[in-house]
């Protein structure tokens, strides 16, 4: 048993192989010795955004975090006010009007609930003038503020941010594990649960994905158009991009954008309810665009997943030309496996595995998502049609 076993709200149980820290975090919740702010720590897919988003449940919810009450499915569903998940809106990191802005708003009252939580990914490109800006904000925080930093290395933040954060370590869980637990979550069989792993890295993630029939055929379509691909002549790679490009998710920014104030949902009228009455013009305004960018994010989010879900399968491909006798993740479509790995070679397999990295890191520096994957989709037909050996 934990040290720190205590009664473990319903919002933590999410927290499923990280015992300890979920724990730590019960004992802390149920003791009243939340600190005023934490360092999440740990490789991708350990789970520390679900714990952020568990404990700021535990924060807000007037029941200590049952999961189900209202306050509770706002933060689960990203609407509730007084919880405020951020992102660095530069390639290169965090801005400094996101620090400033995110200081004064630290200021205000709560809107709901007694404190607020500010969740910030990737604190590690919280550097240089913005982490000055919001350094003061952490060091002597408003009492009802909690804020929530996620990383995957302590040495990635500056220090000085890091030693007034209580640092939370996180771990992965074995595959085993974690297809186990994708399988208790979903109707997937094991097959699938490993497929979904291999692309979001995370259980629950994972079990979002298999629970979108929209966001698993846009991983057919993309296997189904590197299987064509080689055949395919340049015209039909701009068009084969665009289709691409409309599975991930792009089109939907422009409609999502222009929704007219009938067809908005009763939590959507509600969060601007609330804007209208508690923030200036220029504030609503700043919010505006900030869910503008959100949208543009979550829509190239689809593309990167559809870029992990072709990844997957050239790892599997690699496996193939090495003649590794391993099993395949992505064994329900072994004859597109098989059939690449007889046209590339493992130099093809690479150079396509670099295409997909450029086009990953193309997305990541704000380039049109229609370019990067056309030049990506011409990168990868070229490595099948002429292997870097053969050249």
């Amino acid at each position: 048993m934990s040290e720190f076993a205590s009664p473990l709200p319903p919002a933590l149980q999410q927290i499923q192989w990280n015992i300890q820290v979920r724990d730590f975090l019960a004992f802390a919740v149920s003791h009243e010795y939340v600190s005023h702010a934490y360092l999440f720590v740990g490789p991708a897919g350990s789970g520390k955004t679900e714990a952020a988003l568990a404990l700021a449940q535990c924060i807000v919810c007037p029941c200590g975090g049952d999961g189900t009450c209202q306050e509770c499915q706002r933060v689960a569903h990203g609407t509730h006010p007084d919880v405020q998940v951020m992102q660095p809106e530069s390639a290169t990191g965090y801005l400094v009007s996101q620090a400033r802005e995110l200081t004064a708003q630290a200021a205000m009252t709560p809107v709901r609930a007694q404190r607020k939580v500010y969740i910030l990914h990737e604190a590690g490109k919280l550097g240089g003038v913005a982490a000055n800006a919001l350094l003061k904000t952490i060091e002597e925080p408003p009492s009802d503020v909690v804020f929530i930093l996620i990383a995957r290395s302590v040495d990635q933040l500056l220090p000085t941010i890091a030693s007034r954060c209580q640092q939370v370590f996180f771990h992965v869980a074995s595959e085993q594990d974690a297809c186990a637990l994708i399988q208790s979550q979903t109707a997937a069989d094991a097959v699938d649960a490993r497929i979904a792993l291999s692309i979001a890295q995370t259980p629950s993630k994972a079990a979002e994905l298999l629970s979108s029939s929209k966001r698993w055929e846009a991983r057919t379509l993309a296997i189904h158009t590197l299987a064509q691909l080689a055949q395919l002549d340049d015209w039909d790679i701009l068009l084969a991009a665009q289709t691409f490009v409309e599975a991930a998710g792009i089109s939907l920014i422009k409609k999502s954008s222009k929704k007219e104030n009938s067809t908005l949902t009763e939590e959507e009228k509600e969060r601007i309810a609330i804007r209208k009455e508690y923030l200036s013009t220029s504030a609503i305004h700043r919010l505006g665009e900030a869910d503008k960018r959100e949208q543009t994010a979550q829509a190239r989010s689809g593309i990167m997943e559809m870029l992990a879900a072709l990844s997957s399968v050239f790892r599997d491909v690699l496996l193939r030309s090495e003649g590794v006798g391993q099993d395949i993740v992505n064994s329900d479509v072994a004859d597109v496996v098989e059939q690449l790995a007889s046209a590339c070679g493992t130099e093809g397999v690479f150079a396509a595995l670099d295409a997909l990295n450029h086009a990953a890191d193309d997305l990541s520096h704000n380039v049109t998502p229609q370019l990067a994957i056309e030049a990506m989709l011409l990168r990868i037909k070229e490595a099948l049609i002429c292997p870097p050996r053969s050249r």
